[in-house]
């Protein structure tokens, strides 16, 4: 089997061991989040990082625009003034954690992407959520990490592979988003 091939078959494989009612569970906690204005914070680091902002304006721009119901989000990795600011006078380990705190509140949801589900400042933003009586879900890979037991919706993409794992990420966020673009109906189904 070629390299092609065979990445495309354990790609196929990785989303499809991902559990569907966590999936479910994810579209129905941001459906209440849209419908009762809490805001929806993402955050992640490297391509993880990037799939959260690319997320957040999928919510925020195309699951929103033009419609009476709108997704009030915010990527926690796109100030990076911010970022830089917490990192170099604090620790690169509360830079989630510490906006969150500005700005989160209770019935506000989190959304955290990594593929080791350990990095310490999702550790510790998940950590901030909880003391803001806020919910979790957990994007992870691997064996899911510190960060997928603390969740309470937990979205696991059950592989060893970096790439596969953050390619499933993306296409669970991507097919959650589209779920609100394409649905009048947002019952999950």
């Amino acid at each position: 089997m070629g390299h092609v091939e065979n990445y495309r078959a354990q790609l196929s494989d990785a989303i499809n061991a991902v559990n569907e009612d966590a999936i479910n569970g994810w579209i129905e906690r941001l459906a209440r989040a849209r419908s009762e204005q809490a805001t929806i914070f993402v955050a992640g680091n490297g391509g993880s990082a990037a799939t959260a902002s690319h997320f957040a304006t999928d919510l925020g721009k195309g699951a929103s625009y033009g419609k009476d119901e709108r997704f009030r989000v915010v990527a926690l990795t796109d100030s990076i003034p911010t970022i830089t600011a917490y990192a170099n006078d604090v620790s690169y380990d509360v830079v989630f954690a510490e906006q969150l705190r500005n700005l989160g509140k209770p019935g506000d949801v989190l959304v955290t992407i990594s593929g080791s589900g350990s990095s310490p400042n999702i550790i510790n933003v998940i950590e901030a959520a909880k003391e803001l009586q806020m919910d979790v879900v957990a994007l992870t890979g691997f064996q899911g990490g510190k960060s997928g037991p603390m969740a309470d919706i937990h979205i696991h993409v059950p592989s060893d592979h970096m790439g596969r794992i953050e390619d499933v990420h993306m296409a669970l966020c991507h097919m959650t988003a589209f779920y609100f673009m394409e649905s009048d109906d947002h019952t999950a189904h």
